[in-house]
């Protein structure tokens, strides 16, 4: 048998594979070959998606179902035995794999992430492959696994519910180093995921294999919403059944192991109301905390006390949004994230859905508005003469004309695009999502007829918008389409097929802007949610700017003790401090308007916030729209559309014979576009920019190279003026003539692909395999093609 002459998965079937079974492993349990573990990033073209490809591992060796510990990359035998070692090494150290393999046939080079003596390669014939046990040691080394009490620990399984879900990889790998760790005894750990990744899902896993294992007893899992807590019970952690309540009402029964409670239902403003003394210090094993950016991240909140009282347990922080400022920090307390996973990474992988930005500037934002002399608000009092900009409107001054060309844009970009697509408008107040509801329910007056909950108002204060909130988030449910809303939103709401966010509020806040993003995040396929798109008329998205926003969190130094804070408000202060009701406990979801004070000097006295003053008769036009795009990195892109792109292609293609070389040897123009989004070249939006009736051949030529680009439709009549299809007989000639139509009108990757056959006009000529037959084969009528597009770039 010649080696040479084997594709690569012949070499794993014959030679790689049966190399690792005789070394123990098993097939069925612990030898996974061809594991796929992104989905592929998604990538927007006008209204359509694709997706790009997913990372795979040629085999991923598992000591159990829930413990990765090798990787192997296979390569044909016209490879080196070390072909495959980089692209191993990365996949590893994306998985947090130790150890790492290459083969090619011959034998397999092994790259042990846990040598310290220099000895990291070594190399090996197919009758010397290690054995579980041996990677095992391998993998406890590299976890710092010491004890027979930690291996037991971390050796416990996942929970399968015979579903076939099991964790995607980075939720593997934020549960097994929270096991680990805590099985080394670490007793304050942090997770950062972003929104939408499964925190509670990786939270449930997390519970249920220390609970299992004996590790802890009595867990608390504890949140500061009432639709955090239905969410958990009735979601991931249903499986802890009759071992798990809810606490409610302050009535403490301690004859449960798994704990559901809000902060509010454990804590009040005097000593009695404090149910959480009703457990004694060591009651709670583990405490997990959800979204504990908000009140826990306070050092002096009442709900950080909670924590202390219970500081005999293992506390488990879980966030989006690591909240660091001077006086706040989650890393203060639980330590450096153990583990993070950012909405770059989810998007990249697929996960989480991208984003388009649309950013609309309006005349009185960008220059301001001052109002002429005499000029009165609708009471009739003189309106003060100064120039109020962005940072007043809707929270000092309201102009009705604003709230109009807001609501008319909207409408406008949801008419030309879907009307019916789940949209939240974040408002600045209550009184402004009130005035904004009212404002586009007349602009759509033909639905809201129909259904008049096509447009509600979803804030703390309003009984009939937040019972309408299940409705909102439910795929299912058509009503409620829009929601106005101002805090009640921004967080612990799971919108999976929101595909619109509106920003029409000041936001300063890192931890608010991503909250805020997160509503837009989730997938989901079935209802056609692939990607969410974000009108911005606060120019909030400067944040993605901001080198903080998918960064690692870093702890801000505290202040000194001397330093004068007085009249500092935290932004976030109205979602961190909840309103309790006196009798149940519970939090009673009531917005209030975030107010900024004026400087102070020590003489000063606090004023009450000034009465907003309401203005008509204001011209407010939109000064541009335009869509924002980002680079691979998700920072804007500062620099022209066309100066990026020929940046990135020429990264790719030294010169244009380069890329003309590449372009007439690629089967499958596809391809092509694939290696340049990866490389984050905005194919569409270059269409959009430069023409297009342009072929990408040409945008390319175009951008790259200065050459001066042929229309798709010129290309083909300069094809049919050589009168290049009389060498075959009519029926093929015909087909290839309405190829060329096709090429014309769609593009190349149309031609390419054999559904084309099975679509008008080419249906006229007959089923794609009597089409076929005019050309003798499918081999032929693949040539014919291939030949097709060598005369279409025939004069490049």
């Amino acid at each position: 048998m010649n080696k040479k002459t084997l594709s690569e998965r012949d070499i794993c079937t014959k030679f790689i594979t049966p190399a690792i079974e005789k070394a123990g492993w098993d097939k069925n349990t612990q030898l996974l070959e061809e594991v796929s573990f992104t989905d592929g990033k998604i990538y927007v073209r006008g209204k359509l998606t694709a997706r790009g490809t997913r990372k795979r591992a040629d085999y991923i060796l598992y000591y159990k179902p829930n413990i990765p510990i090798a990787i192997v990359e296979a390569k044909d035998n016209k490879h080196s035995v070390r072909a495959g070692m980089q692209q191993a090494l990365d996949y590893a150290q994306i998985l947090d794999i130790p150890c790492v393999f290459s083969s090619n046939g011959d034998g397999f080079v092994f790259h042990d992430r846990t040598a310290m003596d220099g000895n990291i390669e070594t190399e090996f014939d197919n009758d010397n492959f290690p054995s579980p046990e041996e990677l095992w040691q391998k993998y406890k080394k590299y976890k710092g696994i010491e004890t027979p009490e930690a291996e037991k620990v971390v050796a416990q399984d996942y929970y399968f519910d015979g579903s076939g879900r099991s964790p995607r990889y980075y939720q593997q790998i934020a549960v097994n180093r929270t096991v680990e760790a805590i099985a080394k005894g670490q007793d304050r750990i942090l997770l950062v995921m972003a929104t939408g990744t499964g925190k509670t899902y990786t939270a449930f896993q997390i519970i249920h294999r220390l609970w299992k294992s004996g590790t802890k007893k009595r867990i608390l899992f504890l949140a500061d919403r009432n639709a955090l807590i239905d969410q958990t019970r009735r979601g991931d952690f249903k499986h802890f059944k009759d071992k798990m309540t809810v606490v409610k009402h302050r009535m403490i029964d301690k004859s449960y192991e798994v704990y559901l409670a809000l902060y509010q239902g454990l804590s009040g403003a005097d000593e009695e109301a404090n149910a959480y003394k009703q457990f004694s210090h060591e009651f709670f094993d583990l405490i997990v905390i959800d979204e504990c950016h908000r009140g826990s991240a306070k050092k002096d909140s009442a709900w950080r006390e909670i924590l202390r009282y219970f500081n005999k347990a293992t506390h488990i922080g879980l966030t989006a949004t690591p909240k660091e400022t001077k006086e706040v920090s989650n890393i203060e307390y639980f330590g450096d994230p153990i583990y993070t996973y950012s909405l770059k990474q989810g998007i990249d992988d697929g996960f989480l859905a991208p984003y388009r930005v649309v950013r609309v500037n309006l005349n009185v934002d960008t220059e301001g508005w001052r109002p002429e002399q005499g000029k009165t608000d609708k009471k009739g009092n003189e309106v003060e003469d100064r120039i109020y900009n962005r940072k007043d409107f809707d929270r000092n001054l309201v102009i009705e004309e604003r709230t109009q060309t807001v609501a008319r844009k909207l409408t406008e970009f949801l008419k030309g695009y879907d009307r019916f697509a789940k949209t939240i408008v974040f408002c600045t107040d209550i009184d402004h999502a009130e005035r904004m509801r009212s404002a586009v329910s007349n602009l759509n007056a033909d639905l809201v007829a129909k259904n008049h909950k096509y447009i509600m108002q979803i804030t703390g204060d309003n009984d009939e918008g937040k019972r309408e909130l299940d409705n909102f988030i439910n795929p299912e449910e058509t009503y409620p389409v829009i929601a106005t809303t101002s805090e009640l939103m921004t967080t612990g709401v799971d919108a999976q097929t929101c595909k619109v966010i509106v920003l029409d509020a000041e936001i300063k806040s890192m931890t608010k802007f991503k909250q805020i993003v997160g509503r837009g995040t989730r997938i989901n396929e079935e209802f056609g949610k692939m990607y969410f798109t974000i009108l911005d008329f606060r120019n909030v998205t400067d944040l993605f700017a901001d080198k903080d926003f998918d960064g690692d969190p870093i702890r801000v130094k505290p202040v000194s003790e001397d330093t004068d804070l007085s009249g500092i408000v935290d932004e976030e202060e109205n979602i961190d401090t909840p309103i309790i009701d006196e009798e149940s406990g519970e939090e009673i979801e009531i917005e209030t308007e975030i107010r900024y004070p004026e400087p102070q000097t020590p003489t000063d006295k606090v004023h009450e916030p000034r009465e907003k003053v309401y203005v008509n008769g204001v011209d407010v036009s939109v000064l541009i729209s335009r869509e924002m795009y980002f680079d691979n990195n998700g920072k804007p892109i500062t620099t022209s559309l066309k100066d990026h792109t020929k940046d990135l292609i020429k990264g790719q293609y030294a010169s244009l014979d380069d890329f003309l070389n590449r372009w007439n040897s690629t089967d499958k123009k596809e391809l092509i576009i694939k290696e340049l989004e990866d490389q984050g070249v905005l194919v569409e939006a270059l269409r959009d920019a430069v023409n297009r009736e342009v072929d990408l051949f040409d945008l390319i030529c175009h951008v790259a190279f200065e050459q001066p680009p042929l229309t798709r439709k010129e290309r083909a009549n300069n094809v049919k003026k050589r009168d290049y299809f009389t060498k075959y007989g009519d029926q093929a000639r015909k087909v290839l003539e309405t190829l060329l139509d096709k090429y014309a009108d769609e593009g190349v990757t149309n031609i390419e692909s054999m559904e084309i056959l099975k679509v008008k006009p080419l249906t006229d000529y007959g089923s794609p395999l009597e089409i076929i037959k005019q050309f003798g084969s499918k081999a032929k009528y693949l040539e014919a093609v291939k030949e097709l597009e060598q005369e279409l770039y025939k004069t490049a």
